[in-house]
């Protein structure tokens, strides 16, 4: 990881490829100019899909408070060292994930601001190629068996190399035909492999799909489905 500081700015690269990266490129108002933004995400705040500087898409993404806190500040976090700020954490998490080959997206870039005690910060990530995310694609069709055991068994070999994700959600599963990913680890954390928070991550998960199948009563979700996905979690683990 290179990392580079000008003023009350640092940028961090996760390889050589990026080193040409500065703190403009996190900000959807370049890509604009260059006419290299491809779509967006819309939640409670907007992700950005970019052209990026070689062949892949990039994700652009802000970090944004939510909770409480978000009342006092809309994007302002204490700063207590780089290396505990929420985008050097998460570029850091990818990049050891992708070393273990875990299905993540690949890290691009991490940018903190400084003001103060206080920073803001982005992250650029690669988009993964002709994905959905679990909602989406369970809005429209069915899995079989067998797929729910391999979501099962995805979450399971982040688990076993002790991958703490911090919101486990249907939002935060991709699936592009082939395999299950993993996105999203903002607040993630390595730990030790333990079943209380194992659990505790996947009662998440389950609480999540009944959230969006009582808001999308034709999820394509049920209880069978569920206890497929923890065949294929119990099996891998």
């Amino acid at each position: 990881m290179q990392i580079k500081t000008h003023k009350n700015v640092t940028v961090a690269v996760a390889a050589p490829q990026f080193q040409s990266l500065t703190a403009e490129h996190f900000e959807p108002n370049y890509w604009q100019a260059k006419q290299s933004i491809t779509g967006t995400s819309t939640g409670r705040h907007t992700t950005w899909f970019i052209q990026g500087a070689d062949t892949k898409q990039w994700v652009l993404r802000h970090y944004w408070r939510g909770g409480l806190m978000a009342k006092f500040s809309r994007d302002l976090y204490l700063y207590t060292g780089r290396e505990y700020t929420r985008p050097m954490a998460e570029l850091r998490l990818l990049a050891h994930m992708i070393q273990l080959d875990l299905p993540v997206p690949r890290p691009v870039a991490a940018k903190i601001e400084r003001t103060g005690l206080w920073y803001r910060g982005d992250i650029l990530i690669e988009r993964i190629d002709n994905a959905v995310d679990l909602h989406g694609l369970l809005s429209s069709s069915n899995m079989d068996d067998a797929l729910w055991q391999q979501l099962g068994a995805t979450i399971a070999r982040f688990h076993r190399l002790g991958i703490y994700h911090a919101d486990l959600n249907i939002k935060n599963i991709l699936w592009d035909k082939q395999q299950f990913y993993l996105i999203d680890f903002d607040r993630g954390e390595i730990r030790k492999p333990s079943s209380s928070w194992q659990q505790s991550n996947i009662a998440r998960l389950r609480r999540s799909f009944d959230k969006e199948k009582a808001k999308l009563p034709e999820l394509a979700f049920n209880e069978q489905d569920w206890q497929q996905l923890l065949t294929g979690y119990q099996n891998a683990l």
